[in-house]
């Protein structure tokens, strides 16, 4: 276990998010589990996914989570973003805006392409307001959308 590990706290589907996380993601398995009772649902969980460590528990419904705190996934390219995507749409999660997505559980994402941060890094201020005005009329981020938007500024 690394020294800082994130804490999910989930209302009561711990067990189902961390099979859909493991199934969707690379390099992601689930560690150890503790039961409620013999045959009873998980409480807790030691998991990770694409390579993150995390901790679940099943906390009940006092506790929820908040766009405050997002999962953030570098998308090699645009076929990888609408992959993430695609599944998490999939298995139910909603769209929001500028490349976010909110899981069936709660849990918001960053779907983002690995382009749109290179653009961004620009020295040319114009180019990188073009690619964030750009981005910001966007649901699911398009690397060719963002990209002509830069060649244009």
């Amino acid at each position: 276990m690394t020294k800082v590990t994130p804490f999910l706290m989930f209302n009561d589907q711990l067990e189902a998010a961390i099979e859909f996380y493991t199934a969707t993601f690379p390099d992601s398995h689930i560690r150890n589990v503790a039961r409620t009772g013999t045959d009873g649902p998980i409480a807790s969980a030691e998991f990770v996914v694409g390579g993150q460590s995390f901790m679940g528990y099943n906390g009940g419904s006092y506790f929820s989570f908040s766009e405050g705190v997002s999962l953030y996934v570098d998308g090699a390219d645009q076929a990888e973003v609408d992959e993430y995507w695609d599944k998490l749409v999939a298995a139910g999660a909603t769209p929001t805006a500028c490349g976010w997505i909110k899981d069936p559980f709660g849990l918001s994402w960053q779907i983002v392409p690995r382009r749109f941060t290179e653009l961004i890094r620009d020295r040319n201020s114009k180019k990188v307001k073009a690619v964030m005005d750009a981005m910001m009329t966007m649901v699911k981020l398009d690397v060719a959308a963002l990209e002509e938007a830069y060649d244009k500024a």
